[in-house]
C-alpha cells in the first residue's frame, strides 16, 4: 500500500517519532541513508513562492541520491491546463514520488487518491505538516527526543492558519501539551481541534484554545509564532495587524515562558511584527537550526514513506 503525507496525522504517534529518530541520525551523518540512488527522480511541484521548502527537498533529494524535478506549477497550470488526476498519472510512471506546495488541500488529496508513490504536502492553505515536523525535530535536537511528550509548546498568532491546525494536529501526536492563541475571529477549525484531542488523549498530550497570548506563554518550553499575514492576504496586511497587536513574541511575553524556553518561527519573520528583532535575534531563538532541520526532517520522511510503499 503506497504511503501518503498529507497533514500532520496521517503518522501515528510510533511512525512520527520513527521519522524523527531518523531526522536526528540524518542530521548527524547527512549522507547515512541513499534510497533515491540511481538517481530516481523526486518532482517537487510548486504553486506558491518558495524558499526553504524548495531549497530543503531540492537538496535532501539530492543527498539521498537522487534527482529533483523542479516543476514550476504556474506553468504547468494543474487541474486547469490538464486535470490533477492525469497530471498525476503521468508523473507517477516516471518519478519516485511527488512532493506538492499547493491552494486547497483538495488538491493534493485528489492526487494522491490515484498517486501510485508517495505524494508529500509541501504546503496547502489548511496544513504545513513538513514545517511541523522540523520544528519537533528541532525540539528533540535541542531537549532529546524522549522530552517531546509532556512539553508544553506555545504558539501564538494566526491561529487558523495552516500553521495553527499542523502544530495541534503534529503535537498532540508526539504527546505535546499544545496551546494555540489568536485573537477572535482566528482561531483553529473546530473539526481540527476535535481531532487533535482525541489524539492527544492517546497520546497522553492535551490541546488548549485560547484567545490569550498571556495565557497560552505562560510556563511554556517553546514558543513559536508565524507571520500575521498568510500568502495571498498581503493586500490586507496593514488591516489584519489591528487585531493581533497583543500577540508579538516580544521579551514582555517570552518571559512569562519557562525559563529558557525555545522560540520557533517557521520563517521569513518581520521583524516589528509578529516577533520583534530581539527575540528573533536572541539567544533562546532556534530559528536557524528549525530552518536546517526541513532539510533532515524531510530526508527522513522521504526514505521512510519509499520503505512503506
Amino acid at each position: 500500500m503506497t504511503r501518503h503525507f498529507l497533514r500532520d496525522d496521517d503518522l501515528t504517534p510510533a511512525e512520527q517519532k520513527a521519522v524523527l529518530e531518523l531526522g536526528l541520525t540524518l542530521r548527524a551523518d547527512r549522507f547515512a541513508r541513499r534510497p533515491l540512488e540511481g538517481p530516481r527522480a523526486v518532482a517537487f511541484i510548486t504553486d506558491k513562492p518558495t524558499l526553504r521548502t524548495q531549497v530543503s527537498f531540492a537538496t535532501g533529494i539530492a543527498e539521498l541520491g537522487g534527482f529533483p524535478l523542479l516543476v514550476d506549477g504556474n506553468l504547468a497550470r494543474i487541474g486547469v491546463r490538464e486535470s490533477i488526476a492525469d497530471t498525476t498519472r503521468v508523473l507517477d510512471r516516471q518519478v519516485s514520488a511527488i512532493v506538492w506546495r499547493t491552494f486547497g488541500q483538495e488538491r493534493i488529496d485528489e492526487m494522491a487518491a490515484v498517486s501510485r508513490v508517495p505524494v508529500v504536502n509541501a504546503l496547502t492553505d489548511q496544513f504545513h505538516p513538513c514545517q511541523i515536523l522540523a520544528d519537533l525535530l528541532t525540539v528533540a535536537q535541542h531537549r532529546g527526543i524522549e522530552a517531546l511528550p509532556g512539553t508544553t509548546f506555545a504558539y501564538v498568532g494566526d491561529a487558523a492558519n495552516n500553521m495553527g491546525s499542523s502544530y495541534l494536529l503534529g503535537g498532540a501526536t508526539a504527546g505535546l501539551h499544545v496551546r494555540v492563541a489568536g485573537p477572535e475571529g482566528f482561531l483553529p477549525d473546530a473539526a481540527v481541534v476535535a481531532r487533535a484531542r482525541d489524539i492527544a488523549g492517546e497520546t497522553g498530550g492535551s490541546v488548549t484554545v485560547t484567545t490569550s497570548a498571556k495565557e497560552a506563554v505562560a510556563g511554556a518550553d517553546v514558543v513559536a509564532t508565524d507571520t500575521w499575514v498568510s500568502m495571498g492576504d498581503e493586500a490586507e496586511a496593514e488591516e489584519r495587524a489591528k487585531p493581533f497587536r497583543d500577540f508579538q513574541l516580544n521579551a514582555e511575553l517570552l518571559a512569562s515562558a519557562a525559563d529558557g524556553a525555545l522560540v520557533l518561527h517557521c520563517l521569513p519573520a518581520y521583524r516589528g511584527r509578529e516577533i520583534t528583532a530581539d527575540v528573533i535575534d536572541g539567544p533562546q531563538s532556534v530559528v536557524w537550526d528549525e530552518a536546517e532541520n526541513r532539510l533532515h526532517a524531510q530526508k527522513a520522511l522521504l526514505a521512510w514513506l519509499l520503505e512503506q510503499s
